[in-house]
Order: C-alpha cells, then structure tokens, then sequence
C-alpha cells in the first residue's frame, strides 16, 4: 500500500512540475505558487547552481557555465531534439513491454499492435521534416520573391534592412539570432526541433502537434481499454461485491477498484496519466498555433501587435492628458463658483478624447478562414514563385 501512495504522489509531483514549468507564466497563474515554481525552474534553480559553481570552482567554472549557457540557449543544438527522441522511445519502449502482451484482449484487437507502431512511427517523420525541412531562409537571391509576397502594412511591419544580412527585410519576416538567418513569415524559434518555424514547415509543424495529441490520446485511451479488459476478464467488479459484499455503485467500487489497478498495473497507470497530462498540453498548444493560423498572425506577430497596442494606448493617454490639462488651465481666472464644472468639464473631455483616439488592431494579412487555412497549407511565395517562372517560360 505504501509503494502505491508512493507512486501516486510521484504522479502528482510530475504533473505540478510539468504544468508549472510549461504553463506557468501564463495570466490565469499570476501571483499562485505554480508562478512561482515556473520562476524557480526557469530562473531561480540556475541562479544558485551558478552562484554555487562561483563560490566553488571560481573564475574558471563561472567561465565554463557561461559557455555552455550559450550553447544551450544562443546556439542550434540537438539537446531537445535527443531529449523528445528519449522520452518517445522510452515511452513506447514501456508500453511494448507491460502491455503488449494483453493484445488482443476483451476490448482490443491485435492490430492494434501494428497501428501504434505505425502512428509512432507518422510521429517521428513529421518531426523529422518539421526539423530538417527550410523554415523560409531569405537570401539574396531569393528576398524579392518574399518582398512580393506580403506587403507591408506600415503598423508593424515597414521597408528596412536587416543589419545582419544586410538584405531589405520582407514584411512579416525576422532575423533569427540563434539560427543566424532571416526567415520569411517567422513564427518562432522551436528547441525541440533546434529550428525555426517559418513559412515553409509551419505545416509540418501543425501536422506534428496535431498527430501527436491524437498519438498520446491514442494511447491513453488503448491502454485504458487495455486495463478495463482486465477488470472484465477478471472478472474483479464481480468478486468485490459477490464476495467481499461492497456495494455495486461507482462511488463505492472506484477506491478499491484503484486500489487493485495500482497494485497489479502500476507501470500502466502512470503511463495513462503521463500521456494524458501531454495530450491535455499539447491540446492548449494545438489550440494557440490555430488559433494564429486561422487569423493569419504568428507568435512573432501577437508579440508585435501587443507591444504597438501598448505603445498607443501610453500615446493616447498622454495625448488625453494634454487636452484635459489645456482645459483645466483654460478655465484658471474664472470664479468660483464655475470650479466645479471646470474639473468635470475636464475629466470628460479626456474621457472622450480616449474614446475618439481608441487603438484599432488591423490585420492586413487576415485574408478569411479559407485562404489563411490554404496560405499555410500552400505557402504564398511558393506560389507567386511559380507563376513568376511559368510567365517567364511563356515569354
């Protein structure tokens, strides 16, 4: 009994680590202790390891904590790459191991042996394409197919030059400063797959979020038939209440029916929540990055849009400011009796100053749900590139 509290409370732990390290600077968040446990994890656990390492080894440790600082977080590695290789062969490896030999079952039929290795396998070809595949690298040679692709819209996105690649920046692209490269349509740099996302594999990396939420629902939910099979052909809802006279109600069997899971297919329960915990993460991710796709905006583009929303609104505040202090200052010299009205007169013509000069949110790239879902299928210099050479053939 005490090895399976045991193992429920590590179950536990896992999950507030894994929700507090991945969700928790989220807004809903802000101010609880899975905050401040993100902070730790993020920020706080290296601070003492690197002031550890200082009082330590001194000069020479700090020197070469900084250098593998710099390799991890400033430099393309495959660290995340290996990392996601682990836990899916290692994953899959213990499902192999403690479940496969209950298929076929009561609810499972041997196929099933196949189709998870075939999904796994789907798994690993979009990751592999999302990761090796260009992300959009705009070059010299190729910057006035992009240029042409998407205009400028003057709000975030104006005619410039990038000071590293010393090229005119397409709208809507961004110098990545860890791959060293511009890339056209930048959504964000992924370390799980040490590579941009871009216009050219956002959809090998939508078709990997979405494959990989149904790959741990698949999983969850076979397994979970795999372990009702037992139940069944055990016939264990049967014994406990013929035998041991509990009481044939969910309320009344679940405890012991747990208790029976954990003690006899431990491994597989916390298998089942483990990929119940991702699928539920990568559920909210999937949701963000279509979310985007369906409006035509990218990561790099929300952050773009909330610092200019922000920028405007300090603008409009200020400018409302002036005006009211203007009005007040104007009303200085008249009687008194008129003070009241003054200050009212005042505070509403800020009020309506920041109605007139509210700040309107335009995406010029928001082409509908159709030609938004077609631009990341069919990336839109692709296509201005072939008509460009089927002209040019013609001519």
């Amino acid at each position: 009994m005490e090895v399976q509290w045991l193992l429920v409370c590590h179950g536990l732990v896992t999950l507030l680590v894994v929700v507090s390290f991945l969700c928790g600077q989220w807004p809903i968040f802000d101010g609880t202790f899975i905050q401040r446990i993100h902070v730790f994890l993020t920020s706080g656990a290296y601070d003492y390891l690197r002031r550890l390492i200082a009082s330590t080894f001194g000069h020479k440790g700090n020197e070469a904590l900084l250098s593998f600082e710099l390799y991890c977080c400033d430099r393309p590695n495959p660290i995340l790459q290996l990392i996601y290789a682990a836990i899916l062969g290692i994953t899959y490896y213990i499902i192999v191991q403690t479940t496969f030999h209950y298929i076929p079952g009561y609810y499972l039929g041997e196929v099933h042996r196949y189709t998870s290795l075939l999904a796994v396998s789907v798994g690993v070809l979009l990751f592999l394409l999302t990761s090796f595949s260009d992300p959009g690298t705009v070059k010299a040679e190729n910057v006035s197919q992009y240029l042409s692709a998407y205009p400028y819209d003057n709000i975030i996105f104006s005619e410039k030059e990038c000071t590293t690649c010393k090229i005119r920046k397409p709208a809507r692209s961004k110098h990545c400063s860890i791959c060293g490269r511009c890339v056209a349509r930048f959504d964000h740099h992924c370390a799980w797959m040490n590579n941009c996302i871009g216009e050219r594999n956002t959809r090998y990396f939508m078709a990997f979020l979405f494959w990989h939420f149904l790959l741990c629902v698949y999983g969850t939910v076979a397994i979970a038939l795999v372990l009702a099979g037992q139940l069944k052909e055990q016939q264990v809802i049967r014994i406990l209440t013929a035998y041991y006279g509990i009481e044939n109600s969910f309320g009344t069997l679940a405890p012991y029916v747990v208790q029976w899971l954990m003690g006899s297919y431990d491994t597989q329960v916390l298998v089942v929540i483990f990929l119940a915990i991702i699928s539920m993460l990568l559920a909210g991710f999937l949701a963000y990055h279509s979310k985007l796709c369906l409006t035509n905006t990218t990561t790099n583009e929300s952050f773009k849009w909330d610092d200019y929303v922000r920028w405007q609104r300090k603008a409009n505040g200020a400018k409302a400011s002036a005006v009211a202090l203007k009005a007040s200052a104007d009303g200085v010299g008249h009687e008194t009796k008129q003070h009241v009205s003054k200050w009212k007169k005042a505070l509403c013509c800020r009020s309506h100053c920041l109605e007139e000069i509210e700040v309107v949110k335009t995406n010029v790239y928001d082409k509908g749900f159709f030609q938004n879902s077609l631009e990341i299928i069919i990336p839109l210099s692709t296509r201005k590139s072939f008509h460009t050479n089927n002209k040019s053939k013609s001519g």
